[in-house]
């Protein structure tokens, strides 16, 4: 197929009607499809897209992230093999149960509640339909080459049934249980949540000491002073234990108060017990390691019902758990059991029934006063866990949840990693894979939502469960007994945990199954290690006992150019979609690739994504060059033919950019790829190349002319071919222009070899002709020579090689090193600049050019200037009142500087050093 583009080529490169235009005839003509461009009996290259949520819009994580997988997708599928880019997207159950509630709201219409569940149900698949997945067509406007026939969503009715069928298996198997045990809860949704939707908020609060008054008489010795040592020296009797706590609306589920083993101070009371204020229960005195001497009073308060360590706590030490909040964050007294255990609460206790937490926090710290067991307040700013969709503070809860007793499953996932059979890179995210594995806790796979994989589990009227796949099932299990379905839904990470096969068509034998599971590489970020990577792992390996994919790539954040994670807050969130409106996708592309160095956050200033807009300017340029000329590559044009050295030469780099473009995405080093690109299509093609081809099509050798003007076509070719991962819209608008028989997106990826293709006697000689070139334009820079100046260029002295090589391209130095004549000379004579290159000598006539004198007096007071600066942030750095008080960043940007200086004093040494004057 031929692309249609403007001809002659316009001036500019319109990127916005370009990538529309574009991506359409990509998708006409479908070039992404599974297996599309595959050569005959080619191997598979499979990678499952993320899936982001059905609520989502594209940022800038998404831009990064999709960009590297676009990358691999389009190197593999021009290498022709068999590709298969899934995509699809996660349904995302309480971000778009949100979504919809907040709709109705907003129109006025009745809330879930009202409407019921199958209504309410109805209502999100509207949504669904006509909103959600808005983050498909912003990925196509970043390029992404995803086989959109094939995609999928977690609710699919066939991945429904993949689901289900992995919940009933699991089941069966005994490892899926319905227990009682602590969660993280969102009040506000009342659901439980996974870890990876908390979020950590710094609070300014307090810490209140409270008396817990020890009962049948027990009374010991409390230190109150201590001698520089820290031993003790005053003592006073007590009749109680202070505790210290941020949350005293728990302190109603106290079933413990623990203090450290080895503490003396308190090692004499463990086995006793304390009366619960309030409460009026009898709690133990525990030893356990979980109090920290050197922390607070030395005793902690324990609430197993309603924190995290302390639920450890009372696992260790056999101390009940007693919740006393409802699943609204109200407490919840009156008529609860598991409270009024052993409990002689007083009145004042029971009035708090009902209370918001922090209503019923105000009136116990009262009471406390009232009743003189507030022993202190202190001022404490800590973190509280909030819900991140409902930005409400979670609750520690223990509720009946279903679980995954991950223990039983994590052996396989650990082996495969520890084998080699999947790889994590970079290295050091495995050490991060094993410490969760190794260290995992059962699994809440249950959610109090409406949206989502409602579990098979049904029941009778004695409470036994029947496990199946439809009511019709599960009535046959239960003998025609009436049956009621638990409410809650599965958490949506166990859905998109079968990801791979799922979207592949299991449990149904496919074709697409067969040829592409395993997948070949993940790319994701590091921050859904635990909660997606594992549980893939986990889950594939239990399903199909097979790794879902043999190489995970794991990139780091996108952040400000300070090095802030972007945050709505701050202010500092970059839009990748305002960005390629303005910029292009190319540019975006380019630069999150150039900066994707393993393992490193990248540091996203704007500037760089203007600075690579600039490349797509310089490629475009390039390209209407050649087209102006008549270059184009000829058919059957063989590189390793041609005979000018310049030619010659070019065709050597391009094997050697080659090679090193294929290493680098071999092993994931996008950033080196990139920038190995961009420093051979700039610099070498363009600056170096294209300017030697502008003398050589002006000669009056017409095959010289002609070997150029196809040595020329070529090179830009093979710069598109390798360019068009990074950059497919630009470098697909170009190769269109011409009489092409398919389109790049298809074109065969090149396997020309350096040892192939490279000359060293033409690599010998034009890379001294650029290093001559070079130095030359340094002297005129250093001694600031007018740009439009020309000089005479002197041969002091020249080996053979050297003479041999400027004699013979001295018409490609003079355009380009701004020489009108090449002579030779004994010595530099005086007014003249100094240049060796390797084998000879050269310099510069410069007294009629420049007042040679004042320039050298100009850069001896820019040197003296350079050297005092220097001394003066040498001094600020030895100066240890700076050091200790400066920030960190503004020391590491005063050494920083001090380099510059240096390296600037140096340039200026070595200008002066040129220059040759009068005795």
């Amino acid at each position: 197929m031929v692309c249609e583009a403007a001809d002659p080529m316009d001036t500019k490169f319109d990127a916005r009607e370009v990538e529309k235009r574009i991506y359409a005839l990509w998708e006409d003509a479908g070039a992404f499809a599974a297996g599309a461009n595959a050569k005959p009996g080619a191997a598979t290259f499979c990678i499952m897209i993320p899936p982001p949520n059905v609520t989502g819009v594209l940022h800038m994580g998404h831009a990064f992230n999709n960009t590297l997988q676009d990358i691999l997708v389009r190197w593999h599928r021009m290498r022709g093999n068999d590709v298969l880019w899934q995509p699809g997207q996660d349904h995302a159950g309480i971000a778009t149960q949100m979504v919809v509630e907040r709709s109705l709201q907003e129109s006025g219409l009745p809330d879930r509640r009202e409407l019921g569940r199958d209504a309410f149900l109805e209502k999100v698949w509207e949504w669904k339909e006509t909103s959600g997945g808005a983050i498909i067509s912003q990925l196509k406007r970043l390029g992404a080459s995803c086989d959109w026939s094939r995609n999928r969503f977690t609710m699919d009715e066939g991945f429904h049934d993949a689901v289900l069928k992995v919940f009933i298996d699991l089941y069966e198997k005994g490892f899926i249980f319905r227990g009682k045990r602590l969660v993280n809860w969102d009040p506000h949704f009342e659901t439980a949540i996974s870890d990876v939707e908390v979020e950590q908020v710094p609070v300014d609060g307090s810490l209140w000491n409270l008396r817990y008054r020890l009962e049948n008489g027990e009374r010991y010795r409390h230190p109150v002073r201590f001698d520089k040592d820290g031993r003790p020296t005053a003592f006073e009797e007590r009749d109680y234990l202070v505790v210290a706590t941020t949350r005293p609306e728990t302190m109603l589920g106290d079933t413990g108060v623990a203090v450290h083993p080895g503490d003396p101070r308190y090692s004499g009371l463990i086995g006793k017990t304390v009366r619960l204020p309030l409460a009026g229960r009898s709690i133990p005195v525990v030893g356990d390691e979980h109090a920290d001497p050197e922390k607070g009073t030395g005793a902690v308060k324990i609430t197993p019902a309603h924190d995290f360590n302390d639920w450890d706590v009372g696992q260790r030490c056999g101390l009940r758990a007693v919740n006393v909040m409802s699943p609204r964050a109200t407490m919840h007294l009156s008529g609860n059991s598991e409270f009024l255990e052993g409990c002689e609460p007083d009145d004042a206790a029971m009035a708090l029934d009902g209370l918001d937490r922090y209503e019923a926090r105000k009136r116990i710290v009262a009471l406390a006063a009232e009743q003189g067991w507030l022993d202190g307040v202190e001022a404490d700013r800590h973190s509280v866990p909030h819900g991140d969709r409902s930005k409400v503070a979670i609750e520690p809860y223990l509720t009946d949840q279903w679980f995954v007793d991950a223990k039983k499953l994590v052996g396989p996932a650990i082996d495969a990693v520890k084998q080699g059979r999947t790889r994590i890179l970079p290295e050091q995210y495995e050490k991060t894979y094993f410490n969760w594995l190794e260290n995992i806790e059962p699994w809440c796979i249950s959610r109090q939502l409406w949206w989502g994989h409602q579990i098979p589990v049904w029941y009778d009227s004695d409470g036994r469960q029947h496990c199946a796949a439809t009511e019709e099932e599960a009535s046959r299990l239960a003998d025609g007994a009436p049956l009621v379905r638990d409410q809650d839904v599965l958490d949506t990470w166990f859905s998109s945990g079968l990801w791979p096969i799922g979207t592949l068509g299991w449990p149904d034998d496919t074709p697409e199954l067969r040829k592409y599971f395993p997948t070949d590489v993940l790319v994701t970020g590091f921050d859904i290690i635990f909660f997606w990577v594992a549980r893939m792992m986990m889950m594939q390996l239990a399903v199909v006992e097979k790794i879902p994919f043999h190489t995970v790539y794991v990139h780091a954040l996108v952040r400000d150019e300070h090095g802030k994670k972007m945050a709505k807050s701050l202010g500092n969130v970059i839009d990748p979609l305002e960005l390629i409106d303005k910029y292009g996708a190319d540019a975006v592309r380019f630069t999150l690739a150039s900066m994707a160095a393993m393992g490193r956050d990248l540091k996203l200033a704007e500037s760089r994504v203007a600075g690579y807009r600039n490349f797509s300017t310089k490629i475009w340029n390039a390209a209407r060059f050649a087209r102006m000329n008549g270059c184009a590559t000829p058919a059957g044009f063989d590189p390793s033919a041609v005979a000018l050295k310049v030619n010659k030469w070019i065709v050597g780099e391009t094997a050697r950019i080659r090679e090193a473009v294929d290493a680098d995405l071999d092993a994931y080093r996008f950033n080196d790829a990139a920038n190995a690109l961009y420093g051979f299509v700039w610099g070498k093609f363009c600056d170096w190349y294209l300017e030697f081809a502008k003398t050589l099509l002006s000669s009056a050798d017409e095959a010289a002319v002609s070997e150029t003007r196809a040595t020329v076509g070529w090179a830009l070719d093979q710069c598109l071919i390798l360019l068009h991962p990074f950059v497919p819209f630009i470098t697909e608008e170009i190769w269109s222009g011409s009489e092409r028989s398919g389109m790049l997106v298809h074109e065969d990826w090149p396997e020309y070899s350096a040892d192939d293709l490279a000359g060293p006697e033409a690599d010998s000689e034009i890379g001294w002709l650029i290093g001559l070139i070079e130095e030359i334009r340094s002297v005129r820079a250093q001694l600031r020579v007018p740009a439009g100046s020309w000089t005479d260029l002197l041969v002091i002295e020249a080996g053979g090689e050297a003479r041999s090589a400027l004699e013979g391209n001295a018409d490609l130095v003079k355009p380009l090193a701004r020489i009108r004549e090449v002579g030779s000379c004994d010595s530099a004579p005086a007014g003249s600049a100094t240049i060796s290159v390797a084998g000879a000598a050269f310099c510069l006539p410069l007294q009629d050019v420049i007042d040679v004198a004042a320039e050298r007096r100009r850069l001896a007071e820019a040197r003296a200037k350079l050297e005092s600066d220097g001394e003066s942030l040498r001094a600020r750095l030895d100066n240890p009142g700076f050091i200790a008080s400066a920030p960190s960043d503004v020391v590491a940007q005063t050494k920083e500087r001090i380099g510059q200086l240096g390296e600037e004093r140096r340039k200026i040494d070595d200008a002066l050093n040129r220059i040759r004057v009068d005795d």
